[in-house]
């Protein structure tokens, strides 16, 4: 950790664990950023203007949040790591897929980036009950936004029977097919 010292009432070793949780939010969000990034500078075809507006305020409120879980672990006692090496070492998902394709493919391959991101920090809420209540309510602000943007994705993949073009597709590859041919098929 570096430093000997974390907040008043927080025990060292829940510090520890909870800057642990946190530097894997950290790699999450920066990772997430550059996604969603990648996603506003390779999007095309029609609604190409409406998502690619739709993003940039998606990325600003994930390096934010970035900041913030940066600046939590930093609070903690702990020194944030926000390197590429960083992101590559806390990584337990694949690199984004997608290159320069369709509305809808990037869409239903970024709702698949959005499930794990947002099982992954319920899960980190679930943790945090026990170790942090603070770190835990900052995480529900996340969640929060996050879980909204999903729905902002997900509304331009419903179809009229509400169900999602791409269900059950395990890959973003997979997901942005799914969602191409379900176009094709109207």
């Amino acid at each position: 950790m570096g430093k000997k010292f974390t907040i008043p009432g927080l025990s060292e070793a829940k510090a520890h664990k909870v800057i642990d949780l946190l530097q894997k939010q950290l790699s999450t969000y920066n990772d997430l950023h550059l996604t969603l990034k990648h996603v506003h500078w390779n999007v095309v075809g029609p609604n190409f203007i409406g998502v690619h507006e739709m993003i940039d305020p998606q990325v600003e409120l994930v390096r934010g949040y970035a900041d913030e879980a940066a600046e939590r672990i930093a609070t903690l006692g702990g020194s944030p790591q926000g390197t590429p090496g960083a992101i590559i070492k806390d990584r337990t998902w694949d690199d984004y897929s997608i290159g320069r394709d369709t509305v809808l493919a990037h869409l239903a391959a970024v709702d698949l980036v959005y499930d794990g991101v947002i099982e992954d920090i319920r899960k980190a809420i679930e943790t945090t009950d026990d170790l942090d209540p603070v770190t835990q309510d900052i995480l529900i602000g996340h969640a929060i936004e996050l879980e909204k943007f999903q729905w902002f994705v997900r509304a331009h993949l419903e179809n009229s029977g509400g169900t999602l073009e791409h269900e059950g597709k395990a890959t973003e590859k997979g997901a942005a097919k799914a969602a191409k041919a379900a176009k094709v098929a109207r």
